[in-house]
């Protein structure tokens, strides 16, 4: 840390910018000042450094290859200290970010947030539906839902519930299903991404996968599910995936048997970071949900 000491942090965020945006002129009206003054910032850095950062050309500024090694570390650390200052201006007893799949915050957060709205309406609650990972240590992030079975390093866990799963068809095909047997003699739906696979309801009765026809195949778990709905074929689906359908009479459940996949979901929070006052809420409220919903939580 001692050498950043030899260098004016205008010139880092000088030299930042003008790779970045490909230009001095962009650079200067990001960071608000003349053109002048960004190049002579650049100029006064690599003096400091004893280093040249990039080439002037006819098209503009180039980085050299030691700029653009430069240049990489130092765009992912104006990131990191852009996610800091966001942290630590916003006013996090009022404003909760919750992180969670798309298919979860689609199919069944969405539905119920109202409430939560209707009980806290101090809380601005913002959902980063995505299917990427945030790490809540690096984030905006308050609060990441997610399945897995854990072991999740530096963060703060706690295990909520368990993924279960059944088969579930349109009305008109459950007329064909009267024992698991019948599993056999209709179509299947499959998603090919599932982190579980049928044996984790058949194998439980003795029989296996092996049995099942074939049917149509989806690398998306919802679109799957929108196939069942149209009476394409059977899907193991899982809860909070086809509560809502089933209570609709979308879909319906032709064996109301549901088997754990090895799965949980957790609630995921940053583990240096005190847990805030909405956070706490939106938790409370969530298992009150769920315990509504007929989902048994996890001690």
């Amino acid at each position: 840390m001692e050498s950043l000491n030899r260098v004016h942090l205008s010139g880092l965020r000088a030299a930042e910018a003008t790779a970045r945006l490909g230009s001095l002129s962009r650079a200067a009206g990001e960071l608000q000042v003349s053109i002048g003054a960004v190049s002579q910032r650049i100029t006064r850095l690599e003096e400091a450094l004893g280093c040249r950062l990039f080439d002037r050309v006819a098209r503009g500024m180039v980085p050299t290859e030691t700029g653009r090694e430069v240049m990489a570390l130092l765009s992912s650390g104006f990131g990191q200290l852009g996610a800091a200052v966001d942290l630590a201006t916003r006013d996090r007893s009022h404003t909760l970010t919750v992180s969670v799949a798309p298919i979860f915050g689609a199919r069944w957060l969405v539905w119920r947030l109202p409430r939560f709205t209707e009980r806290h309406p101090d809380i601005r609650v913002r959902v980063d539906s995505d299917s990427r990972l945030l790490d809540p240590n690096t984030s905006d992030a308050d609060l990441c839902i997610r399945i897995g079975r854990g072991g999740w390093a530096d963060v703060r866990a706690e295990r909520l519930f368990d993924q279960r799963v059944m088969p579930v068809c349109a009305p008109a095909l459950a007329d064909r299903l009267q024992t698991p047997a019948d599993l056999a003699h209709v179509p299947i739906i499959r998603d090919l991404n599932a982190a579980f696979s049928w044996n984790d309801w058949l194998a439980p009765i003795g029989m296996d996968a092996a049995m099942l026809g074939p049917g149509p195949e989806f690398s998306d778990g919802a679109v799957a599910f929108d196939a069942a709905m149209s009476g394409a074929g059977v899907f193991l689906a899982w809860e909070t995936l086809d509560l809502n359908a089933l209570a609709r009479g979308l879909v319906v459940a032709p064996f109301e048997r549901r088997e754990p996949t090895g799965h949980s979901y957790w609630l995921i929070s940053a583990g240096g970071r005190a847990v805030s006052p909405a956070t706490r809420y939106f938790i409370r409220w969530m298992k009150e949900e769920l315990e509504a919903d007929g989902i048994p939580l996890c001690d």
